[in-house]
């Protein structure tokens, strides 16, 4: 059977596109999309990623933004990137639990779209 590979973008509608895409690429590293064929693209790191539809009670989950959607990042060093985020003015909350799969804080685009940043275990 094929598989996909991964994922091979995230395309979502954003009411200021160049502010949005100029406030990832300063606070997260996620360069825009490229101009040219040859330009560079963000490359992410291998690592697990989860495609979860939610639904029924989950639906109403406070991960997913107004738009229905959330995305998760995964970090290297979730304290370093809270602290950089939070110097620069942006509302960071750490879930104080430690879980068997890592660490999670929530953070929210200029947009208030959800992003849930994990630092695996």
């Amino acid at each position: 059977m094929e598989r996909v590979l991964g994922i091979g973008g995230f395309f979502f509608k954003a009411k200021d596109a160049a502010g949005l895409n100029a406030w990832y690429a300063e606070h997260f590293g996620v360069v825009p999309p490229p101009m040219a064929y040859d330009a560079e693209v963000w490359i992410q790191e291998e690592g697990p990623t989860v495609f979860a539809p939610f639904g029924g009670e989950d639906a109403d989950s406070p991960y997913l933004g107004a738009g229905g959607w959330g995305i998760n990042f995964r970090v290297a060093d979730l304290d370093a990137m809270a602290a950089q985020l939070r110097a620069a003015g942006i509302a960071v909350d750490i879930d104080e639990t430690e879980y068997p799969n890592g660490r999670f804080a929530q953070v929210a685009d200029p947009e208030g779209n959800s992003i849930q940043l994990w630092q695996p275990s």
